[in-house]
Formats: C-alpha cells, structure tokens, sequence
C-alpha cells in the first residue's frame, strides 16, 4: 500500500449522480484502483448505486435518488476509498493480445508518422508493439478504448484534418494513446495499421473485450496472416 494515494474531490454531475476526481495527473496504477472501487461499489451497493463509469483519473457514480441522498452517497464514497488498498505500479488485471498488420496498404500515415518521430517505419512499428497499454477509458464511440501511454518518442499530433471515414479495426495514434477504432466514424488520429479482431458487438455481452483496468498488447501479424484472420471470421479473445 502506498502514502502517495490521491485525495479525491467529488463534484455534482446532474440530479443522479457525482464524480470523483482522484487527483490531477495520470498515474499508471490509477485504471486498475477504479476498477477495483467499481466492482466494490456495484457488488456490496448496487441497491443504491445503478452505474459506475471509470476514466482516466475519474470515477463517474449514478445512484437512484429515491433510495439514497447525495450527501449519504458522498459519505459512503468517502469511506469506501479510504478503506481500499492502493498501491503503486499495480499491474493490469486481464492481457489482451491484439493482432496487428503494419502493411503500408493498411497503414497511410506510418511514413508521414516516422518522418516525424525521424525514425524509419520498421522502428516505429517495433516500438509501438513493444509496450503493453492499460486501457484509460471508454467513450467516443461504442467500443472505443484509449489506451497508453504511447512511448514518447512515437507521440505526434492529430491530423490537421480529420478523415471523414476511418475503416472499423484501424489501428491508430495521437499525442498520448493508442486505439483501434471499432467501427467505421470520422477521426483525426494517424493510421499506422489495422487489425481484424473484433472489437465491439453490441449483440454480445460484454459488448467489448476489454474495460479499463485491462492491458493490450499489439502482434505484428503479416498481410497473409491478417487476410486469413479475416476470413475465418476471427472472434473476440
């Protein structure tokens, strides 16, 4: 357990429920300790507290109204942090093994990227692929997971102007994080592969096959290997 825990500050979010912010900056064990209150909190209270939404350094609490006040909510948030261990460099809860083909036709940023980076293309994809990212948040679209922290020397701005369409499975960078986008939408990160694993299925619960707390891995697959993936359909880990 470590002395360094945040301290956390709540604030109102609407008539239903309140945030709790745990500190100003991101830390990497922060993921897996929301987690860990999350589950708490829906396991032990759930009669009381109808969603909890992890993020970044942020825990997003929505409770029924007509069976608890906000003033009793905050109390028990209070003491349910104080009581729950944290400690630092917590390692992640789940690995997820993502495949990835760096193939310059799935690929249409990764030279501009290592221009950039001034690396060559075959060093930025041994970098990328080097470091298991913890999964920060969900949000933007259904599925999509920021992960990081991207190694710095791969770290580069959004695109100047956002592609109108972005494949479903492209994988892709900006600044801090990483992602793969999990359906077809607008966006401004920088391509640098694609993957053919299945990342988001409404149909199927979970809708996902990560939440925050968890950690992705990328494996560089081959455009061979990635074409046979596809075709045989390749499921959710």
């Amino acid at each position: 357990m470590s002395s360094h825990k945040p301290t956390p500050q709540f604030e109102l979010a609407g008539v239903n429920a309140m945030l709790v912010r745990m500190g100003n900056q991101m830390r990497s064990e922060m993921p897996t300790y929301l987690k860990q209150i999350r589950d708490l909190l829906l396991r032990d209270y759930g009669e009381l507290i109808t969603q909890v939404t992890p993020a970044y350094n942020t825990l997003l609490v929505e409770y029924d109204p007509r069976a608890c006040r906000m003033y009793d909510l905050q109390q028990l948030l209070e003491k349910v942090l104080a009581e729950m261990p944290y400690e630092e460099n917590a390692s992640c809860r789940k690995l997820v093994e993502i495949p990835v083909c760096y193939a310059a036709s799935y690929a249409p940023d990764l030279e501009q990227v290592a221009r950039h980076c001034k690396l060559t293309t075959d060093e930025v994809i041994e970098i990328h692929r080097a470091t298991d990212y913890q999964v920060y948040a969900l949000g933007f679209a259904p599925g999509f997971a920021y992960l990081g922290e991207l190694d710095k020397r791969l770290q580069v701005p959004r695109l100047d102007t956002p592609r109108q369409q972005v494949p479903a499975g492209a994988v892709a960078i900006a600044e801090q994080q990483t992602a793969v986008y999990p359906s077809q939408s607008p966006g401004g990160w920088n391509l640098i592969g694609f993957s053919p694993m299945q990342w988001f299925n409404w149909q199927e619960e979970p809708m996902t096959p990560v939440e925050v707390g968890d950690c992705v891995r990328f494996v560089k697959v081959s455009e061979a290997e990635m074409k046979s993936l596809e075709k045989q359909g390749m499921p959710r880990t």
